[in-house]
């Protein structure tokens, strides 16, 4: 393996790696005060759009990990930024909560649904057959698909619930339309999380939990990649995929050492 520069920059998921279930992982407040402290740029990614950084970071800070909202980067945030890149000034249909309303707002969009120029669907716990119904005529006419994250399913407390990839599905099938998925593991959300940063992916590092989604990122923009085996992918299924993390730990606390 090519000799990588010193680690500079630090880009984290969330869940998995710092918190399940609710509840921080062993090590994850340690983590973040050391990355604090060392001033390096971090970021801590989540392909969940339901949240606004400021819920997330009261969120976190409920349980103890005290991350500024500033460090936090959403696949609302990536979708919101990139559809500003694309069309600025543009208009949208949504469905989704005020993590994705709020930040297509802060890009200067127009949330509407008479002829918007994009459908975009996000994670709700509440998606209507009317609101998907409006989707799938608004497609149909001509408006764009564009997706937050293609997660087809998201835990909960009483086991996983159907999630944003699994509503596109349903919309791709009414419409014979493939979305745009803006989320993880698509580089595009990485690397906008790189220049919100201010890092270079040849001195950063991503942290996760995924092989498919996390990991698999971090490899194709460029950057050293980490897998914790706190989270979905567990030490036996890493060798299924073709490609590999630059490094495996147990937990986020095997990494503070390093910051």
């Amino acid at each position: 393996m090519a000799e990588r520069k010193p680690i500079e920059s630090w880009l984290t998921d969330m869940d998995g790696v710092l918190i399940h279930e609710g509840t921080p992982i062993p090590g994850a407040d340690e983590f973040i005060r050391r990355l604090k402290e060392s001033g390096k740029p971090f970021l801590v990614l989540t392909n969940n759009s339901i949240y606004t950084p400021r819920d997330l970071a009261a969120r976190l800070s409920g349980m103890g990990l005290e991350v500024p909202e500033e460090c936090i980067w959403t696949s609302a945030l990536a979708t919101a930024k990139f559809l500003a890149g694309q069309r600025p000034g543009g208009t949208a249909y949504v469905i989704g909560e005020a993590g994705l309303t709020t930040a297509l707002y802060q890009a200067g969009y127009v949330l509407t649904d008479n002829n918007p120029d994009y459908v975009v669907l996000g994670e709700t716990r509440t998606y209507s057959f009317e609101a998907l119904t409006k989707a799938i005529r608004l497609i149909n006419a001509g408006s764009r698909f564009i997706c937050t994250n293609p997660d087809e399913t998201g835990p909960s407390t009483e086991g996983v619930l159907p999630a944003t990839g699994s509503v596109a599905a349903l919309i791709t099938k009414a419409t014979g339309v493939e979305p745009y998925f803006v989320g993880k593991p698509n580089p595009l959300m990485m690397r906008e999380a790189l220049n919100t940063a201010g890092a270079h992916s040849e001195s950063a590092v991503m942290i996760g939990d995924r092989m498919d989604t996390d990991i698999v990122a971090g490899l194709e923009a460029g950057m050293e990649t980490v897998l914790v085996l706190t989270g979905l992918t567990a030490a036996e299924d890493v060798e299924r995929f073709p490609y590999r993390p630059t490094r495996v730990v147990k937990s986020i606390a095997d990494l503070i050492a390093l910051v």
